[in-house]
């Protein structure tokens, strides 16, 4: 447990550098799986920047995967589940997004999850091209660390009902892509990295806020050029980048 929690922590503040404009003060999250049954989560109000061992709670799957099923709960429901479901009942209260943690974080594989408000990469969840820049990929590495394409949830109140809508996105792009997303994009919100490491998990917030910051660049010149569907099968069957991404652990 100690070994996840400094590799937590570590991320942690590597996702709240103010230098790379993907946090502040409260905003964001991360995670990370123990086993079966519990995970660790930021703790709502903390700053990734900051985070501590005190403000990391282990949580128990269960309480809060059930909350996915329930239908007619109120926010104080909801509320008194977060509570419950830490397995210190003197730890502080987890973020509401421990929510969609908790269902990510159970999926095949996946063992680190985080959650940024990226400048560059809302400018574009913010505007009338956010599905463009989900489904379309500009230069090699994008594929490489972050996959063929993205997923898409469109605005919805954090929470219960985002937990929900993600959950659908992860499930409609596991039938059509038969593999699990690198990154989920959250419109007028966020992005969601998730990995089985850290490693992974930052390398794909890395390179999305940097193919934003390039799609922007792009918009403003005229339009990004994509690259062509055969052009990324192509980067995405080649295996030195296969033997590239697990050269470094992503």
């Amino acid at each position: 447990m100690d070994v996840v929690i400094d590799q937590l922590l570590r991320l942690s503040h590597d996702l709240g550098n103010e230098n790379r404009h993907l946090a502040m003060l409260g905003e964001g999250n991360t995670s990370a799986r123990l086993g079966e049954d519990t995970f660790l989560v930021k703790a709502s109000g903390s700053s990734l920047s900051t985070l501590s061992e005190a403000d990391v709670v282990e949580c128990r799957f269960a309480p809060l995967l059930q909350l996915l099923d329930a239908e007619n709960l109120s926010d104080q429901e909801v509320d008194d589940a977060l509570f419950g479901c830490r397995v210190d009942t003197q730890a502080k209260k987890p973020s509401v997004e421990a929510l969609f943690h908790a269902y990510l974080l159970q999926l095949p594989g996946i063992q680190f999850v985080g959650h940024t408000h990226s400048i560059t990469v809302n400018q574009i969840l913010c505007s009338p091209r956010a599905a463009e820049f989900a489904e379309r990929r500009l230069f090699p590495d994008e594929i490489v660390c972050c996959g063929r394409r993205s997923v898409l949830v469109p605005y919805t109140d954090p929470g219960l009902q985002l937990s929900r809508a993600i959950r659908d996105g992860v499930r409609a792009f596991l039938e059509a892509e038969n593999s699990l997303p690198r990154v989920i994009l959250l419109a007028n919100h966020g992005i969601i990295t998730l990995g089985a490491s850290a490693a992974a998990v930052d390398a794909a917030m890395r390179m999305c806020a940097k193919a934003a910051e390039i799609f922007v660049g792009a918009a403003a010149l005229g339009g990004p050029i994509f690259l062509t569907a055969e052009n990324v099968a192509r980067i995405q069957g080649r295996p030195d980048e296969a033997y590239r991404q697990k050269m470094l652990k992503i």
